[in-house]
């Protein structure tokens, strides 16, 4: 009977520290503002427009899908990628901001889904800094962080939730090698 209880006295101690440490781990500064898949979306290949060397979907292969993006700060870290917006490039349809296409002389850039804010940062201007030079940009479109593999989305798959998609004169105000396709940044709103 000793045995049974002692057994039992163990056990209800190992589940409140158990929940305990839960409960203190998801109370830590670093986890706020986690921002983790909500789902994901079955690839679906089709004809995807390569200019500036997109990822295109795969059948079958899994991608996340993200609802939101980690919090926005003064320096906000992300991966910039490249993007054209005009008709007929990798960039798919129109801007969603102005519906409109934009010349890749244009200093624009498309944010994911939890940064564009449904729409609430079209127009606003950010600055984008990479190896010591900053550039000014207009959000013009959402990088979907949610929707891909299909013809609206260039049959890439949906964006990844700390991504600032940005044009050739973006890149080439910052001086960086559009070859590379991806360069770590920092972004803040103006």
């Amino acid at each position: 009977m000793a045995t049974i209880r002692a057994l039992a006295t163990i056990a209800v101690f190992l589940l409140v520290a158990l929940s305990t440490s839960h409960i203190a781990s998801s109370l830590r500064p670093g986890a706020l503002g986690v921002c983790r898949a909500s789902g994901y979306l079955p690839g679906k290949a089709g004809h995807c427009e390569k200019s500036n060397d997109p990822d295109c979907c795969e059948d079958g292969k899994r991608y996340p899908q993200y609802h939101c993006s980690p919090p926005v700060t003064a320096t906000t870290k992300a991966v910039l990628t490249l993007n054209s917006f005009e008709k007929g490039k990798d960039g798919g349809g129109p801007s969603e901001c102005d519906n409109s296409y934009h010349s890749d002389k244009e200093l624009v850039v498309a944010l994911s889904t939890g940064w564009f804010e449904n729409m609430a940062r079209c127009g606003h201007r950010i600055k984008i800094t990479a190896n010591g030079k900053s550039v000014y940009a207009k959000v013009v479109d959402e990088c979907d962080s949610v929707y891909g593999c299909d013809d609206e989305h260039n049959y890439e798959p949906p964006c990844a939730n700390n991504i600032v998609d940005a044009s050739p004169a973006v890149w080439n105000a910052l001086g960086l090698d559009q070859n590379i396709g991806m360069e770590d940044i920092t972004w803040s709103q103006v």
